[in-house]
């Protein structure tokens, strides 16, 4: 988890909202990303997303079932939605969607545990304190 939140961290220094995912296989790492949808002006740029796609483009459904997904911040409904297509085993998060609503002020987004419901164990939120300090310290940097 704490990988993702260097992810996160590494996003919202060069622009970009605060936003990182970790692909597991087996307890290893093989694959990282974080959110790029400022800097690369491309709205699907969400590291879940990205993740789930470049898995379904490497990886066997078998596969992708035995991976664990540790991210930053829980799923939106897009990628939550990519994340179904893939079929990964598990998702990890640290700061649940309700709580980035309280921190955007937007309305809360449909949970990926319903999205993932059948497909996904979707586990979180985990190391919750650490994890919203970096979102805390994203919005400061805004004002």
């Amino acid at each position: 988890m704490r990988e993702t939140f260097e992810l996160a961290r590494e996003a919202v220094a060069r622009g970009d909202e605060p936003f990182g995912s970790v692909l597991v296989r087996d307890d290893t790492v093989i694959m990282t990303d974080s959110n790029r949808e400022n800097t690369e002006a491309d709205i699907r740029r969400h590291p879940e997303l990205h993740l789930a796609y470049r898995a379904c483009r490497e990886y066997d459904p078998d596969e992708r079932a035995a991976m664990v997904m540790y991210t930053s911040t829980e799923p939106c409904p897009m990628c939550a939605g990519g994340m179904a297509t893939a079929g990964f085993g598990r998702v990890v998060y640290s700061v649940g969607s309700d709580e980035i609503a309280e921190f955007t002020g937007n309305e809360p987004a449909v949970r990926s545990a319903k999205i993932l419901d059948g497909i996904s164990d979707v586990v979180g939120p985990v190391l919750n304190e650490e994890g919203r300090r970096i979102h805390q310290k994203a919005c400061r940097r805004k004002l």
